[in-house]
């Protein structure tokens, strides 16, 4: 069960954290893996390493923010292979209220989070529609349906994903398209022990078993659980499946009273 032999997959931010565990799972289950990242050195990297325990991967560098950029790395590659899925994982955080949070900050955010995926989404779903149909799953989080102190411009974007993710399941289901999205809490990546390391200096370890604890189960998430997931809904066991959102919090929204 959830083989992806002979699948080929587009994974944006896929050499680090949630993306970097996805990009090794599906390779794992016989997919071909393209990794869209801006960091292209990283990318390569894990590319390499897939490679070395016999999976298949590609690196390419690619400014999601950028439409132009993301329309010409995403025909080369379809030039190469017929594209079946896109994981559109790729997203950056940002701490701060409504008042606090600068136009800066607010349009970097807009720009990567919302327009990077409507770049990716705009760039690939022709392609599906000319394979006859594919999988498109989106990384949202519990920040776009929970109130989340000090997360406005973050949580917005994360809403206009959970969004799109309804309108493209519902736009595209003539095209054999399946669109899903995953909801995750916090979950421990290299971005999390920075941010702690950042903004507590010398209180690591009480602010991540705090961090943790906000999870009624007790921890975060690994990225394998969240990649587990992910595998699952692009798999053809989970054909049935779209416009839908996943939970993975450890009962974060449900049991958090």
């Amino acid at each position: 069960m959830f083989r992806l032999d002979n699948k080929v997959v587009l994974v944006t931010g896929g050499a680090s954290g949630i993306g970097l565990a996805i990009s090794q799972t599906f390779a794992r289950q016989g997919a071909y893996v393209h990794i869209l990242e801006l960091n292209i050195d990283l990318a390569s990297q894990v590319a390499e390493e897939i490679k070395q325990e016999g999976g298949q991967a590609q690196a390419h560098k690619v400014d999601i923010s950028k439409q132009a950029d993301v329309v010409e790395v995403i025909n080369q590659i379809a030039e190469q292979h017929t594209i079946n899925i896109l994981i559109n994982n790729a997203g950056i955080a940002h701490i701060g209220k409504a008042h606090t949070t600068s136009e800066e900050d607010f349009d970097r955010i807009v720009n990567v989070n919302i327009k990077g995926v409507y770049n990716c989404l705009f760039s690939v779903i022709p392609h599906l529609q000319k394979a006859g149909g594919g999988v498109i799953l989106n990384m949202v989080s519990i920040a776009a349906t929970v109130g989340i102190p000090d997360r406005f411009a973050y949580s917005t974007s994360k809403g206009a994903v959970y969004t799109m993710t309804l309108s493209v399941a519902k736009d595209y289901l003539a095209d054999g398209i399946r669109c899903n999205s995953i909801s995750p809490a916090r979950v421990h990546t290299p971005f999390v022990d920075g941010f702690i390391a950042k903004n507590y200096p010398g209180q690591e370890k009480e602010m991540f078993d705090k961090l943790s604890k906000t999870q009624p189960i007790g921890r975060m998430a690994k990225p394998e659980e969240i990649a587990g997931l992910a595998l699952y809904l692009c798999s053809d066991e989970a054909s049935f499946i779209t416009g839908c959102d996943y939970l993975i919090d450890g009962g974060f929204e449900k049991l958090n009273n």
